[in-house]
């Protein structure tokens, strides 16, 4: 009975909280082209003065943001003794790849207009944008063995192994928010101490299972 309560709960989860989880972590980038339709039909929009930089950093956030809280997922299904928020890690992940995608993307094709030549000379010569742009091919092999196959391709302990490198991405992504502002703001810091506080619980979490 209560293995069928558990397929049940899965199939419920995969039915109703999947498509609402989406179209949450859709909306950031949904609410983004709206208000960029605002502006180039002349409308008032939430764009600010620099269209470009507030584009480039909200969607930078959103994937820091995104990559902490799929990190939050397995400390948070272990607390709640729960299977289910292990359900939405991958979806999760995508998303913050999505968002530093189009983050990369608002930068080489909005700031820089496309210019090839000038992005590598940046990613040269800039060191927030080389620590960023690690951050972003670090994360390229986790999107894309992120399907149930892969895990079957690569054996399930080198898919575990290499996915293991999002605890390299996050603060580099962090370290990257940090360099790249013109004024110091708390947001980075407040990111490095959720990263801080989810390794530590994985830690205290290994600690006690080999205890």
């Amino acid at each position: 009975m209560s293995k069928l309560k558990a397929i049940t709960s899965v199939r419920n989860v995969r039915r109703y909280g999947k498509p609402i989880v989406f179209l949450v972590c859709l909306y950031p980038a949904a609410w983004l082209a709206l208000q960029w339709y605002f502006a180039y039909t002349g409308q008032p929009h939430g764009l600010g003065f620099n269209f470009f930089e507030f584009t480039n950093r909200t969607t930078g956030e959103w994937a820091l943001r995104y990559l902490l809280v799929a990190l939050a997922v397995t400390p948070v299904a272990k607390l709640t003794k729960s299977f289910k928020p292990i359900l939405f890690r991958r979806m999760l992940g995508l998303f913050a790849f999505f968002y530093v995608t189009i983050h990369m993307c608002s930068y080489v094709f909005l700031d820089l207009e496309g210019n090839m030549a000038e992005f590598i000379e940046a990613i040269a010569e800039r060191l927030f944008i080389t620590v960023g742009m690690l951050a972003f091919v670090l994360l390229i092999p986790l999107a894309a063995t992120s399907f149930d196959k892969a895990q079957h391709w690569l054996g399930l302990e080198r898919w575990r192994k290499l996915h293991k490198l999002v605890y390299i991405i996050t603060p580099l992504g962090i370290l990257h928010f940090y360099m790249m502002q013109k004024t110091t703001t708390p947001e980075p810091f407040i990111y490095l101490g959720i990263y801080i506080l989810l390794m530590a619980i994985r830690y205290l979490d290994k600690r006690r299972a080999k205890a």
